[in-house]
């Protein structure tokens, strides 16, 4: 998905929200224990209740390699199901790879050829040649880890040079040498506030994946104050607080109505914006 698609779908849906479909068998609701593939029952309804209000996914792997080759193939299902019925949703694979760079190509390969996914993120820890293998497909984005939104982030993240430099600003700065921002978005946890402005002032233009509203606390409101762009640029993510809001029969319901509770919320901002 192209980046002009990507702003096209937010205008058009007013939304910029996505689903995270952290789906944890011993969360599910109980009575999808019967299905052949409970996993992928789960997801096929909540992206069934909530593709109106979203314009992505984001399936957190973990979620799915713990359940083993289960899990993959829950998780492939899923991932083919969304390009059939839903092929305006921009699918992310949080997968948070990034290793030297013979690995990263076949990751790489993995989430881009196998997968189709239209994104993965990755952690720029080892630098520019564990990145560069994912930056070789059309159409196809990085979202590198900037500032995330636990607690630890503080252990390296925010560490400063000799001239006050947070480490995550090194990220945002060197990062853009290797992609610009038709390729390459970034991670900026909700619950990291006016830290946006800064954010803004190195990368204006790129889009911020932003985990940790709902259930984690993160402020919508502050987030689109200090990380709006003319463009949004902006792809809020809510997991739990969507997903895991009710564990009866209904629960696909339920999260339609969270979804669209959100969706409206930015449907609000973005007037003002767009």
């Amino acid at each position: 998905m192209t980046r002009q698609e990507l702003i096209d779908n937010i205008k058009r849906k007013k939304s910029f929200l996505c689903v995270g479909l952290d789906t944890d068998i011993r969360k599910i609701p109980q009575h999808l224990l019967t299905e052949e593939d409970p996993i992928f029952a789960f997801n096929r309804a909540i992206v069934d209740a909530t593709a109106q209000y979203s314009i992505a996914y984001k399936p957190n792997l973990a979620f799915y390699e713990a359940m083993g080759v289960k899990g993959w193939i829950a998780l492939e299902r899923t991932i083919e199901y969304i390009r059939k019925n839903y092929p305006d949703q921009f699918i992310i694979a949080d997968a948070k790879r990034g290793d030297i760079g013979n690995t990263s190509q076949l990751y790489a390969r993995t989430f881009f050829e196998e997968m189709d996914v239209d994104a993965v993120t990755v952690a720029p820890y080892m630098g520019e040649d564990s990145v560069t293998p994912f930056l070789g497909y059309d159409g196809k984005w990085v979202i590198l880890l900037a500032l995330t939104s636990n607690k630890g982030s503080q252990d390296f993240q925010r560490t400063e040079d000799k001239n006050g430099q947070p480490l995550f600003e090194k990220v945002l700065c060197k990062s853009q040498e290797w992609a610009n921002a038709d390729q390459m978005m970034y991670v900026v946890g909700a619950t990291q506030g006016q830290a946006f402005e800064d954010i803004r002032r190195i990368a204006p233009n790129h889009f911020l994946l932003v985990p940790g509203i709902g259930a984690q606390g993160g402020s919508l409101e502050e987030v689109c104050r200090y990380g709006m762009t003319k463009d949004c640029g902006l792809i809020v993510n809510s997991s739990r607080a969507i997903i895991y809001a009710d564990s009866s029969e209904t629960f696909a319901q339920t999260a339609a109505l969270k979804a669209k509770e959100t969706q409206q919320q930015m449907e609000q901002i973005i007037k003002h914006v767009l």
